[in-house]
């Protein structure tokens, strides 16, 4: 067999038993000096918002170690999501991160897993996922060299000199004030920092506020709508309204006068009243009964046959009509009008008093 058929016999015969055991590229091979990840690995899932060049069979670090590395990358949506598997000694929070790095300044590119900016919570296991919300990815040389190519070529150092210079002159003579100044906006901030719930519960307030305003919108309309309308009838009605508040005035200053004047004789008048309401209150229900007893006389309810037990019935009754008494408590003027019968100048006794 000539050279040349060999060689295509030998290329053909490899190649059919690549294909009948599911070949899939270089990727698929350990690379040599790869790290071992034991018997069991363990699987983790990491979401990255760009993987920039990251490729399977990288390597993936903690402190620059390598301790696994990545298995596939794929897309969901637009998040890229990279399977890696690291050995099962390694012990990570369930809140680490995940960063895609650099060798170098142009060398290969891998994921270091980090601690978490907070305290470490949990622990990561297989088939956990780092979110996108805790990755994220090394600048590019393209993207330092671009933002250098700006600066250097005008973009801002013309500027920053300015602003340096203005600044200088700014300052120059008013080193104090500037730093009375800082300590004040200090206080200020450290202020603001200390009341923060109370300017949030405001805002809250105030947004309630805002949408109750919002839903009565139509009334505060009607409202503002109507209320030139009143002013016009208060302005109207001035001169009565005047009027009225002079007169309640002048009725406030007679009745002042009239309790100021009465006070004496109505505080004798309620003395007077104590005794015969004391009394009334310690007859009890003995004065109801009695009325009842009366206003049926002189057949009284259920006690007739005890009263009357003849054909007639006697009566002698004993009214005082003498009322200086009572006048002198209603006015201590009224107290010399005595019955003209007893020599007075006063009122007249009433006749049929006595017995």
């Amino acid at each position: 067999m000539r050279p040349t058929v060999r060689v295509a016999a030998l290329l053909t015969a490899a190649t059919l038993a690549l294909t009948g055991c599911g070949f899939k590229g270089l990727y698929a091979a350990d690379l040599p000096g790869g790290v071992d990840l034991g018997s069991h690995p363990m699987s983790l899932t990491v979401e990255f918002g760009d993987v920039l060049d990251l490729v399977p069979q990288s390597a993936v670090k903690i402190n620059d170690v390598p301790v696994g590395k990545v298995k596939s990358v794929s897309l969901d949506g637009w998040i890229a999501k990279v399977n890696i598997q690291v050995r099962s000694d390694v012990k990570l929070p369930a809140n680490a991160r995940a960063d895609v790095k650099m060798t170098s300044l142009l060398g290969e590119k891998y994921i270091e897993l980090e601690q978490p900016l907070t305290a470490p919570e949990g622990a990561l296991t297989a088939g956990s996922t780092i979110p996108i919300s805790r990755t994220g990815t090394a600048p590019e040389v393209e993207e330092v060299l671009g933002a250098m190519s700006l600066l250097l070529n005008g973009g801002g150092l013309d500027q920053i000199r300015t602003i340096t210079t203005e600044l200088n002159k700014a300052l120059k003579g008013n080193e104090p004030a500037v730093r009375d100044l800082l300590g004040k906006l200090n206080t200020f901030v450290g202020g603001l920092d200390r009341q923060k719930d109370e300017i949030t519960t405001a805002l809250v307030n105030v947004d309630k506020l805002a949408s109750t305003l919002n839903r009565q919108k139509q009334t505060i309309i009607n409202t503002l709508d109507t209320m030139p309308k009143a002013l016009k009838v208060l302005k109207d009605s001035r001169t009565q309204f005047v009027t009225l508040l002079s007169s309640l005035s002048r009725l406030g200053n007679v009745a002042t006068r009239v309790v100021t004047a009465t006070q004496t004789n109505l505080t004798t008048g309620l003395r007077q009243l104590q005794p015969i309401l004391e009394q009334l209150t310690a007859s009890g229900d003995a004065l109801p009964r009695a009325l009842q007893v009366m206003l049926t006389y002189p057949f009284p309810i259920g006690t007739s046959e005890n009263i009357l037990k003849g054909d007639y019935a006697n009566l002698n009754l004993y009214v005082d009509l003498n009322l200086s008494n009572e006048l002198c408590g209603l006015n201590t003027s009224l107290c010399n009008l005595v019955p003209a019968s007893a020599g007075g100048t006063g009122l007249p006794a009433l006749p049929g008093a006595g017995k």
